[in-house]
């Protein structure tokens, strides 16, 4: 029956996949990392304090390394506690820097739980101006876009994190590099939704 289950809500990924193509693969307002005109995209929904998370960000850093035309795009999925939606804020805050990838990183970098000093210390160490991160993580469009990613990621089937979406397909959990690139070969393989 699980089986079952797991390929009844695969095909409602992707189904809802289909409708919502330019939410999930082209929404202005997520930040984009590797090759912005490449030609397969991986979409990461994350919580920077989910293990899991955590393991997949040298995974999608390896990734991204071995393909120079592979498209990243981040969407912020704050779902364990004030402390992620923080991390989260502060991400999006970091893009208007122009920073959101380096910034990304260190956050996945912080050792243990990653609460509000944590990413403060990873706003510095990045060399982000710390005053004008705060004044920008308070912007309406930043709790707006991470709205969004929610509504998204339900709309997807995605109920935990890390979860992700190429071509034509919806994935949650961590997975190894190999399986993460055989992923994006199959996206790139795939139909325009990609694009």
């Amino acid at each position: 029956i699980k089986a079952q289950q797991r390929e009844q809500e695969a095909k409602q990924g992707q189904a809802a996949l289909q409708s919502h193509t330019d939410e999930v693969f082209r929404d202005p307002g997520a930040p984009v990392g590797g090759n912005q005109k490449g030609d397969a995209t991986l979409v990461e929904f994350f919580d920077y304090n989910c293990p899991y998370c955590k393991q997949m960000a040298s995974v999608m850093t390896q990734a991204e390394a071995a393909d120079p035309k592979l498209r990243i795009v981040y969407k912020e999925f704050p779902i364990l506690g004030p402390d992620s939606l923080f991390a989260a804020k502060a991400a999006l805050a970091a893009a208007r820097q122009g920073k959101y990838v380096a910034f990304h990183r260190a956050l996945y970098q912080v050792r243990g739980h990653v609460d509000q000093n944590k990413v403060l210390e990873a706003a510095k160490a990045v060399e982000l101006d710390v005053e004008r991160l705060k004044a920008d993580m308070q912007a309406p469009e930043i709790a707006a876009q991470i709205e969004k990613n929610i509504k998204l990621a339900q709309i997807l089937g995605i109920n935990g994190t890390p979860g992700f979406a190429a071509g034509d397909k919806v994935l949650v959990g961590a997975m190894d590099l190999k399986s993460l690139q055989s992923e994006i070969e199959g996206a790139r393989a795939s139909p325009v939704i990609a694009k």
